[in-house]
């Protein structure tokens, strides 16, 4: 009994630790920034963009960030994974507030 019940925490933990992210990001100064938008998450409004210089920034977008395209304002929709994007962020404290994301590709 005890070596069923061991077994069973051991696999819930094993499982919790697999289904969730641990994504190492970067903070990085405020300005703008060109990379690729490795992933994008429609639900939580989350983009991760990994830069020219290989760092990963994890961004939030708001209702005040501005998303672009060729000069024109768009949606999040427009999004793609792995589109080339410039981003322009603000740091405050360790995060990283959008401002403004131009889609390139």
């Amino acid at each position: 009994m005890k070596k069923l019940a061991l077994v069973t925490v051991l696999s819930s933990c094993l499982f919790m630790f697999s289904c969730g992210e641990n994504k190492k990001t970067d903070v990085v100064e405020t300005g703008t920034y060109q990379g690729v938008a490795e992933e994008v998450d429609a639900g939580d409004k989350e983009i991760y963009v990994r830069t020219s210089d290989n760092k990963l920034l994890e961004l939030y977008l708001t209702d005040q960030t501005k998303i672009s395209k060729g000069g024109q304002a768009v949606t999040f929709d427009n999004l793609k994974q792995n589109g080339k994007v410039e981003v322009t962020v603000k740091k405050e404290g360790n995060k990283l507030v959008p401002e403004a994301v131009n889609i390139l590709e």
